[in-house]
């Protein structure tokens, strides 16, 4: 498929996602400073927060909780929320509804060993007595899109992965995201794009794409190889703020604003930063985002180095500023 055959709008229940292209869920990264900044370069459709623990998400204080802080612009978002069980689930639901959610999503894929030992992410995924009930009582308590994101499972199994998505739809999914790694791999290693190819025809709700994205000519290769509906980008927008716009425009055909540049990107996230959350919530997030930021910067570990051991938020405007002058 041509760029110019591309579809440039998805309809997920009553959510329009122009272009297809999300933020991914990303711990200590995919927060109202970020969502912001991606949102503001262009090109990104969808937006999703970080994962949330259902447990705990009744109880938390969205005027203060760094997890739910969230401005007007932040639409349409999706709220993402991991789960061992489906007791959890309705007052997870009516909470993201007085959110005012645009979408629900369900974490499948997550192998960390805490949420293995939980029996959650993509421990969940594994077992299907469980995982029944979660989305039956989901889709029971919202009419809300449901997404879920997936990896694909354990050992390369195409016909199970095939079979896993139709009963993932069965169950009322509307968007399924397919991170193309198996369970126990690395990032380092690289996707497996084209399994999604073979996997996607067996459902007919849409299929979004993840993992190892970080250029345009990466979007490109990932949607040949998958056939996928749209792209979702996690670590890139990390490392580059304006790649979901660039994928936007040389991919989709979508005019988007003035990208800023790279130190203009640093300085207005430490501004997002001050602007939504309070003190003490600022640097961590900041030392969370550096080592992504810096990568592709040749002199990239001094920033992040530098960063790592500051104070405050002032200080690290300074060594920013130092880096900066310096080296680009």
């Amino acid at each position: 498929m041509s760029d110019q055959q591309r579809q440039n709008k998805l309809i997920v229940r009553s959510v329009e996602i122009t272009p297809p292209i999300a933020l991914a869920p990303m711990v200590g990264l995919s927060h109202s400073a970020l969502r912001s900044l991606v949102q503001e370069a262009g090109g990104v459709g969808l937006l999703y927060t970080e994962m949330l623990a259902a447990k705990r998400l009744p109880h938390d204080n969205e005027k203060c909780s760094p997890l739910l802080v969230r401005s007007e612009g932040e639409h349409p978002l999706f709220y993402q929320f991991v789960t061992a069980s489906d007791e959890y689930v309705p007052a997870a639901v009516e909470k993201l509804h007085r959110l005012g959610a645009q979408g629900i999503d369900l974490n499948l894929g997550c192998p960390a060993p805490m949420m293995k030992k939980q029996g959650a992410g993509a421990s969940l995924a594994e077992d299907r007595i469980k995982l029944t009930k979660v989305l039956q009582i989901l889709r029971k308590s919202t009419e809300l899109p449901v997404s879920v994101k997936i990896r694909l499972g354990e050992s390369i199994d195409t016909a199970g992965s095939r079979s896993f998505c139709r009963f993932l739809q069965d169950e009322g999914v509307d968007l399924i995201t397919i991170h193309a790694r198996l369970n126990g791999e690395k990032f380092c290693r690289k996707p497996r794009w084209a399994m999604i190819g073979e996997i996607k025809d067996a459902v007919s709700v849409p299929i979004f794409a993840n993992g190892g994205i970080f250029t345009v000519e990466d979007a490109r290769k990932c949607l040949a190889l998958s056939c996928a509906d749209g792209l979702m980008i996690g670590r890139g927008a990390g490392e580059n703020p304006n790649l979901c716009a660039e994928i936007a425009k040389n991919v989709y055909g979508e005019r988007v604003g003035r990208q800023n540049s790279k130190t203009e990107i640093y300085f207005k996230f430490i501004s997002l930063l001050e602007e939504r959350f309070a003190p003490e919530r600022r640097l961590g997030r900041l030392k969370q985002f550096t080592p992504y930021f810096a990568a592709p910067f040749t002199f990239g570990h001094h920033l992040a180095s530098a960063i790592q051991t500051c104070t405050s938020i002032e200080q690290a405007r300074e060594r920013a500023t130092e880096f900066f002058s310096d080296y680009i």
